[in-house]
């Protein structure tokens, strides 16, 4: 098998000696590459971001910005990465001598201060620079124009003229610039030049993802090449940590040093990489980042797109899958609640073949499912038709990038003034991810009236276990589950009366 290589900047390089935990960052920093900085080592300051080519959505090739504090850098073996120093153009002697247009609206308009966050900043805003689609978005410079390119309505608080969308930087934290110059300077950069190196890069095919077997100091990172090696290994070895973006190993890693003497990567599997959208389902690969899914449906399921921007940060959503997020049986996930509403069941995969388990039967316990040692969330599988009424709302302290006190999704049928049908997931109220199903019985078959709905919320009020914490106490808990039924009646009331 080929040495594990890493292209950096356009140089390959060997990942040897490193040791199969080692993380992009700290495999950068050793090679003086010194931009890429620590700042939390859990994926939530966006100081570390550097860009990643991954199979595009509208190109086949899409610059990607993921937390390299997180990403074990054998998971890059055969990828392509660009930090803060390969974004400038350099001289005859390699010296970066001409700034790459993020780099100068940033340096122009005051975007950084004392400097240690603007790295992460720059290769955030230059993933956003090249995303494919952001110029169908845009309009005219002075920030007069429709986001189609027309001439009327103005760009909103978080999407420039110049189509840049404020999410991608949702995961990048500064504490002494401020965020005025920086939304600035993202709203200032125009298109990529017809010979940006970078952007005719888009052009050709993203890296392919290749079988890698490394091995150091008795510990092996493994990327197996198919769904059936993968099942096999996990047989072969039951005790294997299995990651896909390690947005959640990436942490138990550098926080709690916590050491696997096996991973396997299983988030370029072609099996788990699958969007299909049938006559009764659509069936979502597991390993799919949250960002892929939410380009690729589009807005198809408005429960899930309401879901993603609340979902973490950009940072986190380019690497974190729903296959992760299920696998860990997190009773604070926030895809659980919206699948549960969605009644989203999920295909399990391992070397004796697959079976169909409903979300609603999944969760046993804290952290505990009915998944079987050796089994793999290969799919999530969510029924049609949609249900027509939807809403995601999560409680937490931060409007974006935070952990849910409180989530809670809906999904009704509602015909001729009656709920036909309700299905209600919570997040943060127990040991588990679970359905309201006292409230569904409470709503299904009445009148969707204000009288309903308030008799309905005291009922999602007692749903759950929740308990006092750091986060928020059980009683207010309790009183944000009654209230987002009220919030929910509100709104659908206010859309019928508009």
């Amino acid at each position: 098998m080929v040495a594990a290589r890493i292209t950096v900047n356009g140089k390959e390089t060997p990942i040897s000696p490193a040791a199969p935990h080692t993380t992009v960052l700290d495999f950068l920093r050793e090679r003086g590459l010194t931009g890429t900085k620590e700042g939390c080592a859990e994926g939530e300051c966006g100081a570390c971001s550097v860009l990643v080519a991954r199979p595009g959505v509208h190109k086949p090739t899409d610059w990607v910005a993921v937390n390299a504090c997180l990403v074990p850098v054998a998971a890059l073996d055969g990828q392509e990465v660009v930090t803060s120093e390969g974004l400038a153009t350099a001289d005859a002697s390699g010296t970066p001598a001409v700034l790459h247009p993020v780099q100068e609206e940033m340096a122009v308009r005051g975007g950084s201060q004392c400097g240690y966050c603007t790295p992460g900043f720059i290769c955030s805003m230059a993933s956003e620079y090249y995303r494919p689609d952001r110029c169908a978005h845009a309009g005219p410079a002075d920030g007069s124009g429709d986001s189609d390119g027309s001439e009327h309505a103005p760009s909103d608080s978080e999407h420039g003229p110049n189509g840049f969308d404020l999410h991608a930087l949702s995961g990048n934290l500064c504490r002494c610039t401020g965020y005025r110059p920086i939304r600035d300077a993202a709203f200032a950069v125009g298109m990529p030049a017809e010979d940006d190196p970078l952007a005719r890069r888009r052009e050709q095919s993203a890296p392919a993802p290749v079988a890698t077997r490394y091995t150091q100091d008795d510990s092996a990172f493994l990327r197996p090449g198919t769904l059936a090696d993968a099942v096999r290994l996990l047989r072969e070895r039951p005790e294997a940590v299995v990651v896909a973006g390690s947005t959640d190993w990436g942490v138990e890693v550098n926080i709690r040093s916590r050491r696997a003497g096996c991973v396997i990567a299983v988030d370029r599997l072609p099996e788990l990489r699958e969007l299909r959208v049938g006559s009764d389902h659509i069936e979502i690969g597991a390993a799919q980042t949250l960002t892929e899914i939410e380009r690729r449906l589009d807005g198809s399921v408005p429960l899930l797109a309401e879901l993603f921007p609340q979902f973490a940060s950009r940072l986190i959503r380019n690497s974190a899958t729903l296959g992760g997020n299920l696998g860990t049986g997190s009773p604070i996930g926030d895809s659980p609640p919206v699948l549960l509403a969605l009644e989203a069941s999920l295909v399990l995969a391992d070397a004796d073949g697959e079976r169909e388990v409903p979300l609603g039967e999944y969760f046993t316990g804290y952290r505990q499912s009915v998944r079987r040692p050796g089994e793999l969330i290969r799919a999530v599988r969510v029924p049609l038709p949609l249900s027509p009424v939807t809403a995601f709302h999560k409680i937490a302290k931060r409007r974006f990038d935070d952990i849910s006190s409180v989530a809670v999704a809906f999904a009704l049928d509602i015909e001729d003034g009656t709920v036909r049908k309700a299905r209600i997931g919570l997040g943060g109220v127990a040991a588990t991810p679970v359905r309201a199903l006292a409230t569904e019985a409470a709503l299904e078959g009445r009148p969707w009236t204000a009288h309903t709905a308030e008799a309905a919320a005291r009922v999602l009020r007692t749903e759950g276990t929740p308990m006092d914490d750091h986060r928020a106490s059980a009683g207010y808990r309790s009183a944000m589950l009654g209230q987002s039924l009220l919030k929910l009646y509100a709104r659908t009331t206010e859309a019928v009366s508009s």
